[in-house]
């Protein structure tokens, strides 16, 4: 790291506590192919530089969940070469990031609906996800083929099909019996969320998971996006007064 880095990463540990849990829209691949006059694959292409760097700057600075949307449920209606690129640079970046994610303690989760990946990508996700089975020092959520409405509803089956078979009454279903049933059940909710571009909505992503999450929104493009910006994220959620709807002590 360089010494700016170091000196980031030195005020986060003076600040104290990090998210646990932080989120990643990562936005702006075509907008920064299209600045260049390349095809939006050369801005997917790119795009996949910032995920390695953010896995390793994640582990530097202690966050336990790292959970990334990569491909929505909606991107499945883009064009077919852009589809085909994209499922390549899936099986591109498990062929190159394994071994080395393995060795650093990640484990990596792919959630979605991956029945509607290529057979390659899925045979890919498979490889990964046990290829890194294990991992304790950051687990690492890759959300492809992702929609959050598509996960509630999924949420919703689930239920409907415990309370029909006797495994759960319609009283127990609350809050948590839906939270259990989500993706992302085993890692808790985010923290904080990170979104690129400068856009400010949510885009169906975690949409229960992010009800009390601090919301980043930086300009950056995330084929521009680095450790400095990640970091800077996280100094700027230390800073924040998390209340979830309670009085701070001492105010009446």
């Amino acid at each position: 790291m360089s010494a700016a880095f170091d000196e980031l990463l030195a005020r986060i540990r003076i600040q104290g506590a990090v998210p646990a849990h932080v989120a990643v829209i990562m936005d702006g691949n075509g907008r920064w192919a299209q600045a260049r006059n390349l095809p939006r694959s050369a801005g997917h292409q790119a795009g996949m530089a910032p995920v390695r760097e953010i896995v390793e700057a994640a582990l530097e600075a202690g966050i336990e969940v790292l959970t990334l949307f990569a491909f929505s449920q909606e991107n499945w209606q883009r064009p077919p070469e852009e589809i085909d690129a994209l499922m390549a640079l899936l099986q591109e970046y498990v062929a190159r990031e394994a071994d080395s994610l393995r060795k650093q303690g990640v484990s990596v989760h792919m959630l979605g609906d991956l029945d509607r990946l290529s057979p390659a990508a899925r045979r890919a996700v498979a490889f990964v996800m046990e290829e890194t089975a294990g991992g304790a020092k950051l687990a690492l959520n890759i959300c492809i083929s992702y929609g959050s409405r598509a996960e509630l509803a999924r949420a919703a089956r689930l239920l409907a099909a415990d309370v029909a078979a006797g495994r759960l009454a319609v009283e127990e279903v609350d809050e948590a019996a839906i939270g259990s049933r989500l993706y992302t059940a085993p890692w808790g909710d985010p923290d904080l969320l990170i979104r690129t571009s400068g856009e400010h909505r949510l885009s169906n992503f975690l949409l229960w998971q992010l009800a009390y999450a601090e919301l980043y929104v930086t300009p950056v493009l995330w084929p521009d996006f680095r450790r400095e910006h990640f970091f800077q994220a996280i100094l700027d959620f230390q800073r924040r007064d998390r209340r979830f709807g309670r009085v701070p002590t001492g105010e009446r």
